[in-house]
């Protein structure tokens, strides 16, 4: 789909019984969808999977599919071979957006829908005018912290020409920012400011982690607790496996006394069980808080 300024591609739209009417009988949906549908596919890492499972699409990927779903209600499919029938439509009733979340690592599903809003699409046509007012990148205010602290930048075709390189070798990019004195302290006033954000935050959690310390596993509200760790340690049974040199009539090895390295060594080449047994201490007990879908 396109028109003057904008050109993508969705990853599926679903449409509504009297729009796949208007369609080749060939080309019908089994089942229609209530209202024509959007929907855009996202794949997320486990690290960030719980952030999406919370706060749901970013603000980006928000824009982003209003603007196609914006084209399909102006201007359609484009006329291309492989979709003139879907051409054919003309501009169609968009009524409803979905995020099909899909977790890369175990499959994981998670959807986010809601309806067409009128406004959300002016608003991410008037964030495209105001990009394409600007004569070239540099000019443009950056979304992102940038290449080494953004997995976005790291990926963008045009790291380079938003953020040049730095002048000394080796720098972080990030140094193109800093011109003078004032910018090293406005920065400095910034590192502060994390340092104490973060000493808050750790400081907020330690406290609750204490609370909740003799509270089973379960689903609180919107947070889902576990777990993790607090198991009984098993380590060689050292004086068992004296006791089987002894019965075996085998030398124990010597280092300054029994070399139990070498023991042990021995007793896998010929294939006897290493004796364990379980230690007094316990593996550490671990929280795990992610969010309810």
């Amino acid at each position: 789909m396109a028109d003057d300024t904008i050109r993508g591609h969705v990853d599926a739209v679903h449409l509504d019984a009297s729009t796949a009417a208007r369609l080749p009988k060939r080309l019908r949906p089994t089942a229609p969808a209530e209202v024509t549908t959007v929907e855009d596919v996202k794949t997320k890492s486990t690290f960030l999977w719980d952030r999406v499972v919370r706060y749901g699409a970013t603000a980006a990927e928000i824009r982003q599919v209003y603007l196609y779903a914006d084209l399909l209600r102006t201007v359609g499919w484009l006329d291309v071979h492989g979709q003139k029938p879907l051409a054919r439509l003309g501009p169609i009733d968009v009524r409803r957006i979905r995020f099909r979340f899909v977790n890369r690592d175990n499959g994981e599903e998670h959807v986010q829908e809601f309806d067409f809003d009128k406004a959300e699409a002016t608003r991410a046509r008037w964030w495209v005018q105001r990009v394409m007012e600007y004569e070239s990148p540099e000019e443009a205010t950056r979304s992102f912290d940038g290449p080494g602290l953004d997995p976005i930048c790291d990926n963008c075709p045009f790291r380079t020409p938003c953020w040049g390189e730095p002048k000394t070798p080796g720098a972080a990019v990030q140094t193109v920012l800093v011109h003078d004195d004032a910018d090293r302290e406005a920065a400095l006033s910034e590192y502060v400011r994390g340092h104490e954000m973060e000493a808050e935050g750790q400081r907020i959690k330690k406290n609750a982690r204490a609370k909740l310390d003799d509270s089973p596993a379960g689903i609180y509200g919107r947070n889902r607790l576990r777990w993790t760790g607090g198991n009984p340690v098993q380590q060689v049974d050292r004086e068992a496996m004296i006791d089987t040199f002894d019965a075996l009539g085998v030398p124990i090895p010597e280092k300054t006394g029994a070399d139990f390295e070498r023991m042990e060594a021995v007793m896998k080449e010929v294939g006897i069980a290493i004796p364990m047994k379980t230690a007094a201490k316990k593996t550490t007990r671990a929280i795990r808080v992610t969010a309810v879908p």
